[in-house]
């Protein structure tokens, strides 16, 4: 019944809507007592509701409150919309706010969030004189309100958390009786004139400038080595508009702590420059956004000048699939050094600031030993946690400072839950935005006035990638923190870390089987860990023979640290097709040097020589690589000792080898590179030799076969001369020759 009164007082008073209210009035006066089935929805009532029925039948959303954090003696005003989710058109209507309901404790402000129907009990009296009439409402139809309330109307007492909270009530054409049909709920941070002051908390926030894998590792041939580019995202999220370029220009205004991924920085530096970007068709084309790289990596310089800067191993490495599924994987752990040791030098190179990087950031803040262990391994002594992972302690009422030291020299920065996941929701709807930031307000008002007289140290370190949204809600809260909230105090995170530990609080790292199973089922698999360490295999192997390595090391290697990358969370098909198409390009760069295919031959004698030609067709040249020769048949064909050799880029060679033949037949030659630790490099060639072998006693027949003829052709000659003598003479040659010689010569 006192719903019916209320709605009465804000129904439209025109006298034909009265008329029609009036038999509604007794039917509905009279109803209850014969039946006993209209009462108040009470707290019950409203959780068994479904959506659409009485105080669900519209949603109220409170798009704005202002002032944020009003003042005694000054006016609110609260402006939303209101949609009706029912079947039926809501008639009648009108919409108005409630007084204050304060909230003593930050799981109270929890539950006044998650809260969703009418609450008798909860929701405050109405504020009467100041709502708004709405009317009508089709289903699926939304009308905008907007309140202006005097700050006294809503009965305000000491300094806290208040709740305020506004009603739709009307009617529908289906139900035609007044009720709440809808409520919206918003929090108002209080402090009045004269109330005590609370020491400031000190408030550290994280603003990460993090992406995806854009850089791929292959480079032009030219000497710049042109870089490629995977697509041509990166161009439109630091473009205007983008969100990288979003983080940039708010985080420039606003007091924070940069933590940056030192291979972003590396991506756009090298987008500042010519550089190639494949197209959705594969194609390879020139890229054109150098001014926008430029315009962005000046911008950023600008904002970090005067601020704490980050650095966190570059690429990102996903520490917990590190620890948990690539720690036993050989190399591993290396991979991280070395990511680390990448990151201090870009981030200098790039935006000339000395970045700190002492801090280990896992995935969400959870950890475990085996994360603090690889986290620490690498040489952070701060590791980035949160209190949903590292609780507050058992009986703590109030939220402890974030520094905890955790054993061996390491501290653990406990962000707060809370605070770090306010603005990861859908920020593009208003009443979201608003709401988030109204409880940033609330949730650090509420901190402080735990423990009064003791000051605090809390961070909240949000999602690792912001929408363009997400990024402006955040940004629109600090801004009013840091303006109007006389109870906040904002540090670095060094500050945070320095911070004076609280003995009281939880310093015990939660076991393995408290690691969250849900991250657990993003990791990457071990299988990522394994093909990075066959592509750095690959690559030490190919280094050996390189004269210029840096021009194959540098990219590739980074690009393998980009395989461990947290971003290629959720994206397991695209993390496997990166995998995949590195080592294919290492293994096509390997195959630039190479062994040209032999045809068969045929040997004859019992030495001969062979040339095993060599292609390099990489732009530089290649050394420290040894070519062997050697035969099927090793009795019946030696070759002579391998050779080491050094091939100009661009140019082929050949190298002779000298065989020796033993025996007739058909031996296979393979020729093979070795590097110079002994391993096979390249694919083998292999061709056939047909062995044509001549033996002595052969040789000695055709030599006396060549005797005979000689000594026949100098017989002949020598009777030719003595003829021709005779004839000279006149002599009768048979007459003048012994009887003797006639005889010999015609045996």
């Amino acid at each position: 019944m006192a719903q019916v009164a209320e709605a009465m007082s804000y129904a439209r008073s025109d006298r034909g809507r009265w008329r029609r209210f009036g038999g509604l009035l007794v039917l509905l006066l009279a109803f209850p007592v014969l039946t006993g089935l209209i009462t108040g929805p009470g707290r019950a009532d409203a959780q068994e509701q479904e959506p659409g029925t009485r105080s669900r039948t519209a949603t109220v959303s409170i798009t704005e409150v202002s002032p944020t954090i009003p003042e005694e003696g000054g006016e609110l005003t609260i402006g939303g919309t209101i949609t009706n989710e029912g079947d039926s058109p809501i008639i009648d209507s009108s919409v108005a706010a409630r007084r204050g309901v304060l909230l003593d404790s930050r799981s109270a402000i929890d539950q006044a969030v998650a809260r969703t129907g009418w609450d008798e009990t909860l929701d405050g009296d109405i504020v009467r004189g100041f709502g708004q009439d709405i009317g009508t409402i089709a289903p699926g139809m939304s009308r905008t309100f907007s309140l202006r309330v005097p700050v006294s109307e809503f009965t305000l007492g000491e300094a806290g958390v208040y709740q305020i909270a506004v009603t739709l009530i009307g009617q529908t054409e289906e139900a035609r009786w007044f009720d709440n049909l809808g409520v919206g709920r918003t929090l108002l941070p209080w402090q009045p004139d004269g109330a005590g002051q609370a020491a400031p908390t000190r408030l550290t926030v994280l603003w990460p400038l993090i992406s995806t894998t854009h850089l791929t590792a292959q480079t032009g041939s030219n000497e710049e080595q042109t870089p490629v580019f995977r697509d041509d995202s990166l161009l439109e999220e630091i473009s205007p508009g983008g969100q990288l370029h979003r983080m940039v220009s708010l985080g420039a205004d606003l007091p924070v702590t940069w933590v940056i991924d030192p291979d972003l920085l590396a991506s756009v530096d090298a987008m500042a420059e010519e550089y190639q970007v494949y197209t959705e068709d594969g194609e390879l084309v020139p890229g054109d956004g150098q001014a926008q790289a430029r315009a962005w990596l000046g911008a950023l310089k600008d904002a970090v000048q005067d601020s704490e800067v980050i650095a966190l191993p570059f690429g990102d490495p996903d520490l917990p699939s590190l620890a948990h599924q690539g720690q036993e994987v050989p190399g591993a752990l290396w991979q991280l050094k070395k990511a680390t040791e990448t990151a201090s030098v870009t981030v200098e190179t790039v935006l000339k600031v000395e970045p700190s990087t002492d801090f280990a950031w896992p995935v969400d803040g959870a950890i475990d030993p085996a994360i603090v262990s690889v986290a620490t391994s690498a040489g952070a002594n701060n590791i980035i946690a949160r209190s949903d992972s590292l609780g507050p302690g058992e009986g703590l009422t109030y939220t402890p400072t974030a520094a905890r030291p955790i054993g061996g020299g390491t501290t653990a920065i406990v962000a707060d839950q809370r605070l770090s996941t306010l603005f990861s929701g859908d920020m593009s709807r208003g009443g979201d935005a608003a709401l988030a930031q109204q409880q940033l307000l609330a949730q650090t008002l509420s901190i402080s006035l735990q423990e009064p007289s003791n000051q605090r140290s809390v961070v909240l370190a949000p999602q690792r990638t912001f929408t363009t949204a997400q990024a402006q809600a955040m940004a629109r809260a600090l801004t009013t923190l840091q303006q109007d909230a006389e109870w906040i105090e904002f540090a670095t995170l060094a500050d945070a870390a320095d911070a004076e530990p609280d003995p009281a609080a939880n310093q015990q790292v939660p076991g393995a089987d408290q690691y969250p199973q849900r991250l657990r089922d993003q990791e990457l698999p071990a299988s990522a860990f394994q093909a990075m360490r066959e592509t750095q295999r690959t690559l030490d192997d190919f280094a050996q023979i390189l004269t210029q390595t840096d021009r194959v090391t540098v990219p590739y290697g980074n690009a393998i640290r980009r395989e461990m990358s947290t971003s290629w969370r959720g994206r397991d098909a695209e993390g496997v097709a990166y995998r995949s198409d590195l080592q294919g390009d290492l293994e096509g760069l390997t195959e630039q040097v190479h062994l040209i295919a032999k045809s068969d031959i045929t040997l004859s004698g019992r030495s001969a020589t062979i040339p095993v030609t060599v292609q390099n067709n990489l732009v530089q040249d290649v050394q420290g690589l040894t070519l062997e020769l050697t035969s099927s048949r090793q009795l019946g064909l030696e070759v002579s000792e391998s050779q080491v050799i050094a091939i100009n880029g661009g140019h082929s060679q050949s190298f002779k080898f000298t065989t020796t033949a033993n025996a007739s037949g058909d031996s296979l030659l393979t020729a093979q590179l070795y590097t110079e630790d002994g391993k096979p490099y390249g694919e083998s060639m292999t061709f056939k030799a047909d062995v044509t072998s001549i033996t002595p006693v052969v040789m000695m027949v055709i030599a006396g076969g060549l005797l005979l003829v000689v000594l026949a052709g100098i017989r002949m000659y020598t009777q030719r001369k003595r003829a021709a003598q005779r004839a000279d003479t006149g002599e009768d040659s048979t007459d003048s020759a012994p009887e003797g010689e006639k005889l010999v010569g015609n045996h």
